[in-house]
C-alpha cells in the first residue's frame, strides 16, 4: 500500500471519528438543555403549585378569622345578655327581699305597739339567751 494512501485513510478515520465525538457531544449538549429545559418546567410548575396552596392557607386563614370574628362577637353579645338577665333577676331579687323585710318590720312595729309589756319581755329573754350563747 502506498504511504500516501495510508496517510489519507488514517485522515479521514480521524477525521470520522472527530465528526462523530462532535455529534455525540452535539446530541449530549441537547440532551442536557432539554434536561434543563424540563426541569426548569418541573420547578415552574412546582413554583406555581405552592403558589396555589399559599393561596389557599391563606384564604382559608381569612375565612377562619371572620368566622372567629363572628363567633367572638356573638359570644360578647350572648355574655352581655345573659348579664341584663342577672341583672334583672338581682334587682328582682332585691326589691322582693326589700318589701319582705318592710313587712315584717311593719308587722314588727304593729305587734309592739298592740302588746308593749310582752314584746319587751320577750326582747329581753332573747336578748338573755344570746348573751349566754355567745359567753359558751
Amino acid at each position: 500500500m502506498n504511504p500516501n494512501a495510508m496517510k489519507d485513510r488514517a485522515k479521514d478515520a480521524i477525521d470520522n471519528t472527530a465528526d462523530k465525538a462532535k455529534s455525540a457531544t452535539d446530541a449530549a449538549g441537547n440532551a442536557a438543555d432539554k434536561a434543563k429545559q424540563s426541569a426548569g418546567g418541573v420547578m415552574d410548575s412546582i413554583r406555581d403549585e405552592v403558589k396555589d396552596v399559599a393561596h389557599s392557607v391563606s384564604d382559608f386563614a381569612h375565612g377562619a378569622r371572620d368566622r372567629l370574628k363572628d363567633y367572638a362577637g356573638d359570644a360578647g353579645e350572648t355574655a352581655r345578655h345573659a348579664a341584663e338577665k342577672v341583672q334583672d333577676w338581682a334587682g328582682d331579687a332585691y326589691d322582693a327581699t326589700a318589701n319582705a323585710a318592710g313587712d315584717f318590720g311593719r308587722e314588727l312595729t304593729s305587734f309592739v305597739r298592740k302588746y308593749p309589756v310582752p314584746a319587751l319581755l320577750v326582747g329581753f329573754g332573747v336578748g338573755m339567751l344570746l348573751g349566754r350563747v355567745s359567753r359558751v
